[in-house]
C-alpha cells in the first residue's frame, strides 16, 4: 500500500463509521477480531454468500466470497475435539456490515485477493488519463473492487471464477483482458511437494492456492512504451505483538545486487522494526506501526512468511516466478524514470496513520506480483500464489521454517532481540 492509498482507506472508513478522522472508539473494536473460523464464517454468511472449500475430514477449510471478486476471506486448520478452530484471514467487518459502496476502495479484507498493477505512474491503472496523482483522483478499478465474479465451476475443494475487464491506464492505453481465477485447497501430498517436506504428524495445516490466468482479449499487443500490467495478489492477516515477518533473500553485496530491501514507501523503517541478518529480512507484523517494504527481482526468492510466537502459527506464502524475470511494474504515485523496476514481494504492517488515529485494521500483508506482462492478442500468463498456515509445537514448525525461509523459528521469534508484550 502507498501512503495515499492508506489515506484513501481512512476516508472510506470515515464514510462507513460516520465519525471524523477514522476515530478510535467503536472503529477499533469492530476491526480487531479474535473470532474463531466458525464465528467469522457466521458473520460473513449474514452479509454475502460464501463457498467453503474443505478436505474430507472437514478440518482444513477455506472461505471464498464470489461477491467480493472471488477472494479468499479466511481459512482454518480446524481444531481437534473441542478446540476452537482458528481464523487466519483479516476481515474488514465495517465495510462488509455497511453493505454500501465506498469511495476509492472497498476494504473487505481477505487473505488472497486479486488486483492488477501498476497502481501509480504514467501507466497507472488507478488514475484516469490526465488526472493528477492525488487522493481525490485515486480509484481502484471497478472490476477488482466491486461486484461479483462469475462462477465457472466448483467442487468440494475448488472454485473457478471468470471475469472480463476493460481498463484504461493513465497514458490512455486500453486493456481488454479475461481473468480466469481458480482457488483450490491443496492436498497434503501437493503441499509437501511445494514445501520440500511433509509436516510432522502433530502439526495442523491448511494450504490453498489461487491460480490467476490473465489473457490479452484485445486486438493489439501490450507493449512497454504504452504500458504493461501485472497480476498482484495481496493477503491480509491478523497481527499480534509477537508476529514477525521473515523474507529470505539472495545474499550478496549491494554493488552487484542492489539494496537488500526497499523500505522507502513511507520513509525509512526504524531499526527496531526492520533488520537484515545474513540472507533474511525481518519485519514486525504487529499492526502498531504503518510501514511497508519490498524485495526487488535481484533479491526476492520464492517463499515469504511470518511467525506468531504467541499462537505458534507459522504462515508461508509461495508463488510462481519465471527464471530470469527482471521487469516488474513500478506503482509509485509519480511520473517514473524507471516504470519497470518495481518489487516482486511486498509486506505491509498496518498502524495508526497519525498520532491519536486508529489503524485501518489492524492487519499485516504479504503480497506477490507477476512480471510485467507484454502479451500478444490471445496470449495468457498465469500467476500462482499459495498460502500455508501451520499450527504446532515450535520444534515441529522449526523444520518447516528452515526448509522454506532458511531460518529457524527461534531466529524469527528473536530477530529483534526481545520478547514483545
Amino acid at each position: 500500500m502507498t501512503r495515499l492509498v492508506l489515506a484513501a482507506l481512512c476516508l472510506a472508513m470515515i464514510m462507513i463509521m460516520i465519525m471524523p478522522g477514522c476515530g478510535q472508539s467503536s472503529r477499533a473494536s469492530i476491526e480487531t477480531s479474535t473470532a474463531s473460523f466458525d464465528a467469522d464464517l457466521d458473520f460473513l454468511q449474514q452479509h454475502t454468500a460464501i463457498i467453503v472449500l474443505a478436505d474430507r475430514r472437514r478440518t482444513s477449510r477455506v472461505a471464498v466470497a464470489p461477491a467480493y471478486q472471488g477472494r479468499v476471506m479466511t481459512s482454518t486448520t480446524g481444531g481437534p475435539g473441542s478446540t476452537v478452530a482458528p481464523s487466519f484471514g483479516w476481515i474488514g467487518r465495517a465495510a462488509i456490515q455497511s453493505g454500501q459502496r465506498q469511495p476509492h476502495m472497498n476494504v473487505f479484507g481477505g487473505e488472497d485477493r486479486f488486483w492488477l498493477g501498476p497502481e501509480g505512474g504514467q501507466y497507472a491503472l488507478y488514475f484516469k488519463a490526465g488526472d493528477p496523482f492525488d487522493l481525490d483522483h485515486w480509484q481502484v478499478p471497478d472490476a477488482i473492487d466491486w461486484g461479483g465474479w462469475d462462477i465457472a465451476n466448483q467442487s468440494q475443494t475448488s472454485v473457478r471464477f471468470r471475469k472480463h475487464m476493460a481498463l484504461a491506464n493513465h497514458a490512455g492505453s486500453r486493456f481488454d483482458l479475461d481473468v480466469d481465477r481458480t482457488v483450490r485447497l491443496l492436498t497434503e501430498d501437493e503441499a509437501a511437494a511445494v514445501l520440500g517436506l511433509s509436516p510432522a504428524s502433530g502439526v495442523r495445516m491448511v494450504a490453498f492456492e489461487s491460480s490467476n490466468a490473465v489473457t490479452n482479449a484485445g486486438s493489439a499487443s501490450w507493449q512497454p512504451p504504452s504500458g504493461l500490467v501485472s497480476v498482484w495478489i495481496l493477503g491480509m492477516f491478523n497481527p499480534s505483538p509477537q508476529t514477525t515477518i521473515a523474507l529470505p533473500i539472495v545474499s550478496g553485496p549491494e554493488s552487484t545486487l542492489g539494496p537488500a530491501v526497499n523500505d522507502a514507501y513511507f520513509g525509512r523503517v526504524p531499526s527496531d522494526r526492520l533488520v537484515v541478518k545474513d540472507s533474511t529480512v525481518f519485519f514486525r507484523g504487529d499492526g502498531r506501526y504503518r510501514s511497508k517494504i519490498g524485495l526487488p527481482p535481484s533479491r526476492a526468492l520464492s517463499f515469504a512468511g511470518s511467525y506468531d510466537a504467541a499462537a505458534r502459527v507459522l504462515t508461508l506464502v509461495q508463488y510462481t516466478r519465471p527464471a530470469g524475470a527482471a521487469r516488474y511494474v513500478n506503482s509509485m504515485w509519480e511520473i517514473q524514470r524507471e516504470p519497470y523496476k518495481g518489487d516482486v514481494v511486498n509486506s505491509y504492517n498496518d498502524g495508526p496513520p497519525a498520532p491519536g488515529k486508529s489503524p485501518l485494521g489492524p492487519f499485516y500483508e504479504i503480497e506477490t506480483s507477476s512480471p510485467a506482462l507484454d502479451l500478444a492478442p490471445g496470449q495468457s500468463y498465469t500467476h500462482v500464489h499459495r498460502t500455508f498456515h501451520f499450527l504446532g509445537e515450535e520444534a515441529e514448525l522449526d523444520l518447516l521454517a528452515r526448509a522454506t525461509l532458511k531460518v529457524g523459528v527461534a531466529d524469527v521469534k528473536n530477530a529483534f532481540g526481545e520478547n514483545p508484550r
